[in-house]
């Protein structure tokens, strides 16, 4: 049926995607419409894989052959019709795979702006010919450092991690790089030959030999005489330096284990060549307002839009000519800082002022990342499409959300049309529309429950939205709990933390709360995880800064954890061969309950034949993956369903193997909750699912692919693999924005299970935004007042009741009114 233009509506009918229940829906056009519910109800099949995803496919369709051919590979949603759906873009709350070589300047494009400006009105040293802006982009020949090749960094060896206790001597293996047994013995008859005491404490040797023996590429024979016990006979043996050898296992060892064993002497560092910026020393030498390129990229956003308005304010005198650096800007200058000041000012606004151009993207939250599409998206003049958005609201501060609802009212007063999945009450009672989807999750979800104006919502009795977002709900009251002692941090200082002491008490449950920025993922991923990490004798993280130290004049009470446990939001794999089934390790239960079978054990399976990553068992063509990759030339890569397997991972014969009906294919593409029943005789996958299910995860399939996860899954993942080994006490646990896209609902489940391992003798400290979450905790530590440079202090700490009432928290007005209403519902 034809569409009628003046139809305001986009209308959905029979759609069956994952869960959805042949849903019709109608949704308004230039308005922004909230989809709600719990999550795995289906809200995201509806917005992404339903409405956008059909947008996609009619925009392949109006393009080449050629992309109509990969379509058929990709896949068009299960949906009967859609009418009066315009073209529509996507921002998800999805972690790209990491890249060094992205930055807040490339996802923003500004860096293009920069390089022109540099390029065009930069001051060039004397003599010095006029570069094209490429050159002073570090992912370009022209423009990359050739000893990093734009990297930044170098990796080398350090004299720390090859001599770890420079107390031993040579022959006691002070030089820990080296090889053992005969190779490490060789070595030190070579070094004995060359006149150096191998006897000697390694601190005692001189300085001129130490630095010889590590990194020396000279490599002299030297003639070894016969040793009783050792070797009958003379030779010449060649000497390596520690170096050398680390080198040269890198480069030709097949042995992982030999390579992971010389890796553990390697460390990444600032290059010396470029200074960390990446660039050739050409075009760090041309300035613009004194800095050049690698300085300016530093500052923050606040920072940046100070240097570039005086310039950027010529253009209203009409201002044109001469020399940047001297103040009277160019017109190229002029025109280039008035556009980058107009778009910063939307970061700005979106309270991302403490970002630079030169962050790396693998550093940013998801939300900080979606924000920074949004604010492209608003500069970029679109208007007629439909913005579809994966939870803008998750992972901010409410202060910070204020301004995102401005700028998101923008774009819809621009002509546009906004879908956004959203579980913030807050950001939902300020939508225009709300499409309620339930009532549970996974098969108990998947219907309709509302469509319409926000306060409609109100009157649907089976909503657990409703309850939420119109206060029938309250949550569970706690009886506050006492520390047991108090961990003390004096003089920390690492990014905006300069020489903060701050006080964390043991055996509570603690919430750092404060603005983006504010330096509460550093204190609690970085600072508190490392010194715990060194205190237990384990590795510590490679951060994306090593040059950066964590500097702490003192830290007493960490002797009263025996163990560390990080819970955060990074995925638990990158391919679609990492599933939840896998990480958890109940697969590994499933795989020989098929092994057992009578006919496994009849045709020699064992468990390993099931197993999608092992080649008698899987899919040839998948490699067991169940995904084939479709690259679109001009578009980016996706993945298609295997056309062999058809997504089942495993080839004919190994799926002929069946346990009560099913085969081990079918068995992944069960729910947490449907397999909990199926495998409810095998006591090591029943303690794993019932885990799961704990946190809310039940509607997961065991297969489901480490890509399709959110940050927040990602995290119950973790959380219930580390609940199901039911150790108790004297742990901490350390959980970065654990209710970060997790409906009410949902957060109330995952609280009880955070409150069962506190009331088990640990101690629990997260890094929070979610108001009830807040409430709830025993403690709260409130950094701030701003972000960046301006936070970074503790402006208020103590039970939520005592933060509430401060005069100098951004976070006080917001807990005190919270803690109000829920006062009225009690």
């Amino acid at each position: 049926m034809p569409h009628d233009p003046t139809d305001q509506f986009v209308r959905v009918r029979r759609a069956s995607e994952n869960n959805l229940k042949n849903v019709d829906v109608d949704l308004p056009r230039d308005a922004i419409v909230a989809f709600t519910g719990m999550s795995g109800s289906g809200k995201s099949s509806l917005a992404f894989g339903t409405l956008y995803a059909e947008a996609q496919r009619r925009y392949f369709e109006s393009v080449a052959p050629y992309a109509r051919r990969l379509l058929q590979q990709v896949g068009a949603p299960h949906v009967q019709e859609i009418t009066g759906l315009p073209p529509a873009v996507a921002l998800q709350q999805r972690r790209g795979a990491p890249s060094s070589r992205s930055s807040v300047g490339t996802l923003t494009t500004l860096s293009n702006l920069m390089r022109m400006l540099y390029s065009r009105a930069g001051t060039y040293p004397q003599g010095a010919s006029r570069l094209e802006a490429e050159a002073f982009s570090p992912n370009t020949v022209a423009g990359a450092c050739p000893r990093c090749h734009g990297l930044g960094e170098e990796h080398d060896v350090s004299e720390e991690l090859m001599v770890p206790d420079t107390s031993l001597s040579i022959r006691e293996g002070a030089i820990a790089a080296w090889p053992g047994a005969w190779q490490g013995a060789n070595l030190r008859s070579i070094v004995s030959g060359l006149g150096i005491d191998v006897d000697t404490p390694w601190r005692k040797l001189k300085a001129k030999d130490r630095q010889w023996l590590l990194f020396t590429d000279e490599q002299p024979k030297v003639l070894i005489k016969p040793e009783r016990d050792r070797i009958d006979h003379g030779y010449h043996g060649l000497f390596w330096s520690a170096r050398a050898h680390v080198n040269h296992v890198l480069a030709t060892s097949k042995s992982q284990m030999m390579r992971d064993k010389a890796m553990r002497f390697v460390r990444s560092m600032r290059c010396s060549a470029c200074g960390g910026s990446g660039l050739k020393a050409d075009s760090l030498a041309v300035t613009f307002a004194g800095l050049n390129i690698a300085q300016l990229n530093a500052l923050s956003f606040v920072e940046l839009t100070a240097l570039l308005r005086p310039v950027a304010e010529l253009a209203d005198a009409g201002a044109a000519t001469a020399s940047a650096d001297s103040g009277e800007a160019t017109e190229v200058a002029v025109r280039i800082c008035a556009d980058l000041v107009a778009r910063v000012q939307v970061l700005l606004d979106l309270g991302l002022g403490y970002l630079s151009l030169g962050r790396s993207s693998t550093t940013l939250s998801p939300g900080e990342a979606q924000r920074l599409r949004i604010a492209t998206q608003l500069r970029s003049g679109l208007f007629g499409v439909v913005y579809v958005l994966d939870e803008p609201s998750a992972g901010l501060h409410p202060a910070d959300a204020e301004p995102l609802l401005n700028v998101l009212d923008s774009l819809k007063a621009s002509g546009n049309s906004l879908f956004v999945v959203e579980h913030d009450m807050d950001f939902v009672r300020r939508a225009d529309w709300v499409v309620d989807i339930g009532p549970g999750a996974g098969e108990l979800g998947g219907e309709v429950l509302y469509s319409g104006p926000v306060a409609g919502l109100e009157t649907v009795t089976e909503s657990i939205t409703g309850e939420h977002l119109f206060g029938r709900a309250v949550p569970a009251e706690r009886q506050q709990r006492t520390p047991h002692g108090w961990l003390h941090l004096h003089g920390v200082s690492r990014h905006n933390l300069v020489d903060l002491s701050v006080d964390i008490p043991l055996d509570v449950m603690t919430a750092v709360t404060g603005v983006s920025g504010s330096g509460k993922s550093t204190l609690v991923s970085q600072v508190l995880s490392e010194l715990v990490r060194r205190h237990l004798g384990q590795a510590v993280d490679d951060v994306d800064d090593d040059e950066l130290e964590i500097d702490v004049d003192d830290a007493t009470g960490l002797e009263a954890f025996d163990r560390l446990v990080r819970v955060d939001q990074r995925p638990i794999g990158r391919t679609p061969r990492s599933n939840l089934a896998t990480y958890t390790g109940l697969f590994d239960a499933v795989r020989k309950v098929y092994a057992a079978t009578p006919e496994a054990r009849r045709r020699g399976y064992g468990a390993g034949r099931f197993s999608f990553n092992v080649a008698q068992g899987r899919c040839e063509t998948c490699q067991g993956e169940g995904f084939v990759s479709v690259e679109l030339l001009f578009l980016p890569g996706t993945y298609a369903p295997c056309p062999t397997c058809h997504g089942a991972r495993y080839n004919a014969e190994t799926l002929e193997i069946e346990h009560r009906g099913k085969n081990v294919a079918e068995v992944l593409a069960l729910s947490v909750d449907e397999a909990a029943e199926f495998l409810a005789d095998v006591p090591a996958a029943a303690r794993s699912l019932a885990t799961l299910r704990e946190v809310g995860l039940g509607y997961l399939r065991l297969g489901q692919p480490a890509p399709e996860l959110s940050g927040g899954e990602a995290q119950r993942i973790k959380l219930a693999t580390e609940l199901q080994r039911a150790r108790r006490g004297h742990a901490l646990y350390l959980l970065d924005e654990p209710t970060a896209g997790l409906h009410p609902a949902d957060i109330a489940l995952l609280l009880d299970q955070l409150h069962r391992l506190v009331d088990a003798g640990n101690t629990v400290v997260l890094v929070e935004h979610d108001l009830d979450t807040i409430v709830g905790a025993d403690w709260v530590l409130d950094l701030g007042p701003g972000g960046g440079d301006h936070g970074g202090r503790v402006v208020a700490t103590g039970t939520p009741r005592d933060v509430a009432r401060s005069k100098d928290s951004v976070t006080a007005p917001y807990l005190a009114a919270r803690l109000a209403a829920l006062d009225i519902r009690r």
